[in-house]
């Protein structure tokens, strides 16, 4: 018998070679990571054979951007970058010329040259920006074996499941972890559970601090629960500002009731900032105000964003941009009473601040108090109010906007306001006397209400019909300074109600501002290169849509022309309208129409390191709805000298083959460019947010053709700050 073992085990192997399959999909983990300043981009990386490595830029796409994200579980991508933006990566580049065409199951279904060929160094090294939501349903599924320590955490959404006795507080600041997986909500196994493992989840929720709380009742109210584990522990270091930053802890052995044996599902309890201390259903009542504050926000429109200020020597000055981090930007949150930092924003997105810059290079443990605790370089010079570093905060979910509303209005971003009072021992629904209304308190009304920048305040509104049961004043006096969170912490007679004018016609209003945002990805499939004389560039040449060389050339001569097609959409909270009335508008003869805004968008060409190369402008020849989504009637079209302007909903399209569609290069020489395009430059139309106004795109041109890649929604690109 011995002898045939051997025999036995040789014909096994054969077998085993003969069924495997040589065209199999290669099993491979991605993550994101590198120098983030948002959870949801970072450098992409590839787990194969034991090892973590990176993938090369050369022939990436938006599609490969699309399938990476969606194997990461978000629901898209909304961008991809070159050039290792991100810090270069360490190890093998795993992938290389990688194409795809946006609906593989996973990037190792994509065309490239094959795992591990590369001739790519980790400068080439490629990131993604997916959207911030994750995939309904997604379940995570790990593929790197034993190695689950530089595996991050992966799930569809997280949340502090509160017992019954803490559901009426708000906000909620303790109770269950639960993470949702595979469409399911599954507790975490306390057995390897830090501190601050809660310190992430916390600062994720709006809350600075975690604290401890009382275990014994939780105890019991796990042992009578039905309990569904999640199938790994979770290992943070406390500076993350997500838990899809976080590391993965040991793999839990799932065994029914047997699970978790020396634990129990973890709780937490969160330490809420002043501001947003808990009361009883109530929300909270009043203000908090940090008598002598050394860091603030300002320019932000809603709560928890803003430009950050430092006070030093008794002058308020603003933080340098460069090397501004998630850890720096979370320190300024959690300083301020809120929780982690959403996003770390830099080259002035929020506006540009006055007076000195009081910190550059700014360095962060994440555990300091302040940011004033920080390191930072106090010898660096160069950084101007273009550079000014900014943040958006998560805070703590209070029912603002459940205690004021908008009534009458065209949508749901404009109206009466009215507010929830108690009178007579209830709560009811009533207006807002409009004498002293003005901008201030509309500021705050759109603040509390999520929306962004006010565009209007109102003091008559007999053109919007309230609810009739809200007729009735409720609030009068209110006078804001503009940086209260809520209409209620404003200054306000109280009870003792004073309206002479009464409600109805005389109630207080709002609207909120539009938002202009340009479709990055229709400059990018749009764009081409026209050769065009220039006895058929005459009216260009008068409204000034050549470079200088242009003046003086012949009518025989050509000029090279960069042509693209603009769609900017509407999407904010209201009509987006020209600033001047019609008759102002000035009629330009040789096109034979009006300009509403003689400069409406700006186009440059910029060098590597953000020199101006060229550029063109455009006057809004005309400002009208082209198209607009299912279910939005077109206001706007400019026949017969109509209204211009872009319905909330709707998109203005200016063709490629129209006249200054463009930019002139005929003097440009081939090389690696960056392409921006900037909507309202000079802030003529208020808008809700000015941030999502520039988009830019790399572009490589030969001579003779052009390639434009990359082009997303972005920051003002200048000298100092390019590829930040």
């Amino acid at each position: 018998v011995y002898p045939l073992a051997p025999l036995l085990l040789l014909a096994w192997w054969a077998l085993s070679l003969a069924q495997a399959d040589p065209n199999a999909t290669p099993t491979i983990q991605l993550r994101l990571a590198g120098d983030k300043r948002k959870h949801y981009e970072g450098r992409l990386e590839v787990y194969h054979s034991g090892e973590w490595g990176t993938v090369c830029d050369d022939d990436f796409t938006i599609y490969a951007a699309r399938v990476a994200c969606r194997e990461l579980g978000y629901l898209d991508a909304e961008a991809w970058t070159p050039s290792a933006k991100y810090g270069q990566g360490q190890g093998r580049i795993w992938m290389d010329n990688v194409n795809c065409q946006g609906n593989e199951k996973s990037l190792a279904l994509c065309n490239s040259n094959g795992l591990g060929v590369s001739d790519c160094k980790h400068s080439e090294d490629v990131g993604v920006v997916c959207t911030q939501k994750r995939m309904p349903g997604f379940k995570f599924v790990s593929n790197v074996g034993n190695n689950l320590e530089d595996m991050t955490v992966q799930v569809e959404d997280v949340r502090i499941r509160a017992t019954y006795s803490q559901r009426k507080r708000v906000p909620v600041t303790e109770g269950f972890v639960e993470v949702k997986d595979g469409g399911k909500w599954r507790q975490i196994c306390s057995q390897d559970w830090t501190p601050l493992n809660s310190r992430v989840i916390c600062g994720m929720y709006g809350f600075p601090g975690e604290k401890g709380y009382n275990a014994r009742g939780y105890k019991l109210l796990a042992k009578r629960r039905k309990k569904n584990y999640w199938g790994f522990g979770v290992n943070c270091t406390g500076t993350e500002a997500d838990l899809s930053d976080c590391k993965l802890g040991r793999q839990v052995e799932l065994k029914g009731n047997g699970t978790c044996e020396q634990g129990m599902p973890v709780v937490i309890s969160c330490v809420p900032g002043r501001a947003f201390a808990p009361t009883v259903s109530a929300g909270f009542r009043k203000a908090y105000r940090v008598e002598q504050p050394l860091v603030r926000l300002r320019g932000g429109a809603v709560i928890g964003e803003g430009r950050v200020e430092v006070l030093k020597n008794g002058l308020w000055g603003t933080v340098c941009d460069d090397n501004w981090d998630m850890k720096a930007a979370t320190v300024v949150c959690r300083e301020l009473g809120f929780g982690s930092a959403k996003e770390a924003l830099t080259g002035a997105r929020l506006g540009q601040g006055i007076g000195p810059v009081h910190m550059n290079e700014v360095q962060c443990s994440g555990f300091e108090k302040s940011l004033t605790e920080c390191a930072f370089n106090s010898e660096a010079t160069g950084c101007g109010h273009e550079e000014d570093a900014a943040v958006k905060c998560n805070i703590p979910a209070m029912g603002f906007n459940s205690r004021l509303r908008l009534s009458g209005g065209r949508n749901p971003y404009e109206g009466r306001v009215e507010v929830l009072a108690e009178r007579n021992g209830s709560l009811t629904w009533g207006a807002v006397c409009s004498d002293s209304w003005g901008t201030m308190e509309a500021m705050v009304v759109c603040r509390q209400l999520g929306l962004g920048f006010a565009d209007n305040a109102f003091q008559e509104t007999w053109y919007w019909q309230g609810e009739p049961s809200a007729e009735a004043v409720v609030m009068s006096g209110v006078r804001c300074s503009g940086t209260e969170l809520t209409l209620d912490q404003c200054l306000h007679h109280g009870k003792h109600l004073n309206c002479p004018k009464g409600g109805g016609r005389f109630a207080a209003g709002v609207s909120s501002a539009p938002d202009l945002v340009l479709n990055a990805q229709a400059v990018e499939q749009t764009t081409y290169l026209e050769d065009r004389p220039m006895y058929a560039l005459q009216c260009a040449q008068e409204e000034h849509c050549l470079s200088s060389s242009a003046t003086g050339a012949s009518s025989t001569s050509y000029r090279r022309l960069l042509r693209f097609s603009s769609q900017i959409h509407n999407n904010g909270r209201s009509d987006f309208r020209p600033r001047s009335g019609h008759q102002s508008w000035i009629w330009h003869e040789c096109h034979r129409h009006y300009h509403s805004m003689e400069v409406f968008t700006h186009y440059d060409l910029f060098s590597l390191n953000g020199t101006k190369i060229a550029e063109g402008h455009k006057a809004s020849f005309c400002l009208e709805d082209s198209h607009c989504e299912e279910g939005i009637q077109k206001k706007f079209e400019c026949a017969n000298f109509g209204a211009q302007g872009i319905t909330t909903g709707c998109w203005d399209t200016y063709r490629h083959d129209i006249d200054c569609q463009w930019i002139d290069v005929t003097d440009v020489k081939p090389g690696d460019y960056i392409f921006q395009v900037v909507i309202n430059p000079n802030f003529e139309v208020a808008e809700s947010d000015y941030s999502n106004n520039i988009m830019k795109c790399r572009c490589r041109y030969d001579g003779n053709r052009i390639w434009m890649y990359n082009c997303h929604i972005g920051m003002i690109i200048t000298l100092q700050t390019f590829f930040i």
